[in-house]
């Protein structure tokens, strides 16, 4: 009989990177895996509605891209992105009040990529980032997985303070400033012309890169819209402005893009040739068309996403215990609330859940010392009828 040879020792594969290990997942992502049954009434996530899609209109545009430049839109194109659509974006920034040109733009596989790539571009392990608080929670991920610290500045329901901005700047010599200052994701807020201002003289003064990611500027519902703060004064070498078409044409082409002064911009083209070499021609070129009819498709947005943020509010009051709080955002995605003392949102997410409804705890979204009293409700996925039956339940399921 003969004896099998041992197996010969196997030595273990080397460990990931510190920065893959010490950074976790998405809980918004695993919230939603969670509450994916029909039943469930979700204002957990932060998704456009579908019914709102203008299936007809995109698909048009790339019938159209294919049948009169199929080899181009099929074919690799430039890192910098398609000049049709950085040409009819330069004229709608600009339109809005920022003069821009085709230049000035880098086409991003959504402006998620865009934070990679300036991530990739200016940071180095150790070096100090400054956020909001509450803050992004997928901008805390990117920053955590450049090896950055992370720094959360004082602010209120306007936004960050330029006092404690200033103070911030000179403690901790940080390398550059994250805002989302228009309907900010999770509070909903917007910050004011003269704060915006006030932070574009810190950044002047102290040296400072701002990013400034508006996902949402255009889904206002009321009220007035503010400048850019890289249209503010002092700002014009040193303000990243990130934008995306995901949440007022579709999420699935993946398309956002970033303006940047030319020497950040030139690096943040290489490192999205090393990335993905560019983003995909055919949905560019379609994109690039469908700019056309882009301002009538987002006013049937607002109508109908309007209609939904104030059937929240209205709701509201009856569904949550007294002594809440909550923002009124005059636009965007997103309603933040605060509990009483005695609540933990993340501790009772489960028995909400229960009530097939959801919502995103507020611990996430900070950078140190979490509110465990608050939470993120998105309003625009459902109707006004769902709105009111999911905000019952939330009631009975907040009942202590």
């Amino acid at each position: 009989m003969t004896v099998a040879e041992p197996a010969p020792p196997r030595a273990p594969v080397p460990p990931l990177a510190a920065r893959a290990r010490g950074v976790g997942g998405s809980p918004i992502r695993d919230i939603l895996a969670v509450t994916a049954r029909p039943e469930v009434i979700n204002f957990a996530g932060g998704l456009p509605a579908p019914e709102m899609f203008d299936r007809e209109g995109i698909a048009a545009a790339f019938r159209d891209v294919l049948a009169e430049t199929p080899e181009q839109a099929l074919q690799y194109a430039t890192t910098e992105g398609e000049p049709l659509l950085r040409s009819g974006l330069a004229d709608r920034i600009t339109s809005f009040g920022l003069p821009t040109t085709a230049d000035d733009l880098l086409i991003t596989t959504g402006s998620q990529q865009a934070l990679s790539l300036l991530a990739t571009a200016l940071l180095e392990p150790g070096d100090t980032v400054l956020v909001e608080s509450p803050c992004y929670l997928a901008a805390l991920q990117v920053f955590g997985l450049a090896g950055a610290r992370v720094v959360a500045v004082p602010g209120d329901e306007d936004g960050v303070d330029p006092e404690a901005l200033e103070e911030a700047v000179r403690r901790e010599r940080p390398k550059l400033l994250y805002l989302v200052p228009t309907f900010q994701n999770p509070t909903g807020r917007t910050m004011p012309t003269p704060r915006r201002e006030a932070v574009a003289a810190v950044a002047a003064r102290q040296g400072l890169w701002i990013i400034e990611d508006d996902p949402y500027g255009e889904l206002r519902y009321d009220g007035t819209r503010p400048p850019w703060i890289a249209a503010c004064p002092g700002a014009e070498d040193r303000v990243v402005l990130l934008g995306s078409f995901s949440k007022v044409m579709a999420p699935g082409l993946r398309l956002g893009w970033l303006r940047a002064p030319a020497e950040l911009r030139r690096a943040c083209t290489v490192a999205k040739q090393a990335a993905d070499v560019h983003t995909a021609t055919l949905n560019q070129l379609a994109a690039a068309r469908y700019l056309h009819v882009l301002d009538t498709h987002v006013a049937r947005v607002r109508a109908v996403y309007g209609e939904r943020r104030d059937a929240m509010l209205t709701g509201l009051p009856d569904a949550l215990p007294e002594g809440s709080t909550w923002s009124r955002p005059e636009g965007g995605m997103f309603l933040w609330v605060r509990l009483p003392e005695s609540y933990d949102t993340t501790a009772l997410l489960p028995r909400v859940v229960e009530q097939d409804v959801a919502y995103v705890p507020g611990a996430p979204f900070y950078a140190t010392a979490p509110d465990p009293r608050t939470l993120r409700l998105c309003f625009v996925t459902q109707t006004p009828e769902e709105i009111a039956e999911g905000l019952r339940r939330l009631g009975r399921g907040l009942k202590v």
